[in-house]
């Protein structure tokens, strides 16, 4: 299986995703319908971020080109353009930078970049950043789907703005087709997202996976006033993404929302980089360039074998003499909403012959603390006891729902379906509950509608 990885540690950003791209291999020339279109050119380019080698994109007007291969024509140590952090309303954000507590000019100091050197043609060189009006959400989908592009690259592009869209809706409490777009609906930001999503058609792999996205830390100013990192729109974004987000390693905006949509719409999350054999990596570089971390986002390109993912957990244990059956009950819940991964409660015989029960937690490392203070809150155990960080594998799990058909009826069930990495299915199971109204409904035995609907979705594998 051909897996393509982004290793989120330094976070990212539009222009970072489609560096990464084309240095892991896409080629630049699935941009040239996006620069048609919008009436602007990617440029591309080299720099090095604390020691790295890394591919830039920037983003420019009047279809000034800016590839180059090597410096030969003349060498500038600074970034390729000016550098001014714009205020931005949740994900109105910018893509072209990575940026600190407040959306202020940026400093000389922060500008300067002496590992880089490029050649370019000198034209207009005007960034495309924030150009163009501010969109409504139904605009920005006619633009996109105006292109000559491959109708995964828009159907791609599509969903990644209606994730900005419905986080949106969410924050202001507006309709999805009244809600404008600042710094996401301008030129750029539609660019970085159609271009990432052609690049990525181009590259072609089975799979896309993302280890936790560093998120940054401190505070970030929008037009509404200073809000706390993450931003409210990448944190919106971040609910329905399959993959986790991470405060830190620094005092800076390191993921933006438009990167955050991205990813949310393409990528899988993995809590630490998988098992490959490596055919290619490259790194996508953002403007700044912070002290000691690297402003650089990893891409990595390989294949791995079929098998079930793996993640890092740490296991809970107490054992409980005087629990109520109505808190043994409801720990399940409660456990699980700060955190547990699986809650076992097992009888047990303990001292002088008492009747007792083995409460047993599975959490992730991070979520032990918190997981293990509200065990003992909800239990009132004098102790408690972790076992060391290890693994477990388990399956990737998803829903499909079935339609059977009974005296002209239409019941809809939910079918648990098990898959390997690769999205080999081996197991599927029928929700109880939906299996249990039909029945009711219909005198058909739960285990024959059980039965039916794993039929159906047998047939469509």
């Amino acid at each position: 299986m051909n897996t393509l990885v982004f290793d989120g540690r330094s976070g990212a950003s539009g222009d970072m995703l489609l560096a990464a791209l084309i240095a892991v291999g896409a080629n630049r020339s699935a941009l040239s319908p996006i620069e048609d279109a919008l009436n602007l050119s990617f440029s591309v380019d080299t720099t090095v971020k604390n020691g790295i080698d890394s591919t830039t994109v920037s983003v420019l007007l009047d279809g000034e080109s800016h590839d180059t291969d090597s410096p030969t024509s003349h060498t500038n140590s600074h970034e390729p353009h000016d550098e001014h952090d714009h205020s931005h309303d949740h994900s109105h954000s910018h893509d072209h930078s990575h940026v600190g507590h407040a959306h202020e000019q940026a400093h000389p100091s922060d500008e300067t970049d002496p590992g880089h050197t490029h050649t370019h043609t000198h034209g207009d060189n005007t960034p495309a950043e924030g150009h163009g009006p501010h969109r409504s959400y139904t605009e920005v989908i006619s633009i996109v789907e105006s292109m000559d592009l491959p109708k995964p690259v828009i159907n791609n592009a599509k969903g990644a703005f209606r994730r900005l869209g419905e986080a949106e809706t969410k924050i202001h409490g507006e309709s999805l087709d009244s809600i404008h777009f600042h710094e996401v609906g301008a030129d750029d930001a539609i660019a970085d997202i159609t271009g990432t999503m052609a690049l990525l058609f181009e590259l072609n792999p089975d799979r896309v996976v993302t280890t936790p996205i560093a998120v940054g830390g401190g505070d970030v100013e929008m037009s509404h006033g200073i809000y706390p990192i993450p931003a409210p729109a990448v944190a919106e974004i971040a609910t329905d993404a399959a993959w986790s987000i991470q405060g830190g390693p620094i005092e800076a905006e390191l993921c933006t929302p438009t990167a955050a949509a991205i990813l949310a719409e393409i990528a899988d999350g993995v809590d630490y980089f998988p098992t490959l054999n490596t055919t290619h990596s490259g790194y996508g570089a953002g403007k700044k360039t912070f002290p000691h971390h690297p402003n650089v986002l990893r891409a990595t390109v390989g294949t791995s074998g079929d098998r079930l993912p793996r993640e890092r957990i740490s296991v809970l244990e107490t054992n409980l003499d005087d629990a109520t059956p109505e808190t043994l009950g409801g720990l399940q819940q409660t456990l699980k909403k700060v955190g547990a991964r699986d809650v076992s409660i097992v009888p047990v015989t303990m001292k002088k012959s008492r009747p007792g029960h083995l409460v047993k937690v599975i959490v992730r490392p991070e979520d032990a603390e918190r997981v293990a203070y509200t065990l003992a809150t909800e239990t009132g155990t004098l102790g408690i006891r972790e076992h060391g960080a290890g693994h477990r594998w388990t399956a990737h799990r998803s829903f499909e729902t079935v339609s059977l058909e009974h005296d002209g009826e239409t019941y809809e069930v939910a079918v648990k379906v098990a898959t390997t990495e690769s999205g080999a299915q081996y197991d599927v199971s029928t929700e109880y509950d939906d299996a249990a109204a039909m029945a009711e409904a219909t005198d058909i035995p739960i285990r024959e509608i059980m039965r039916r609907a794993e039929s159906v979705v047998h047939d469509r594998s």
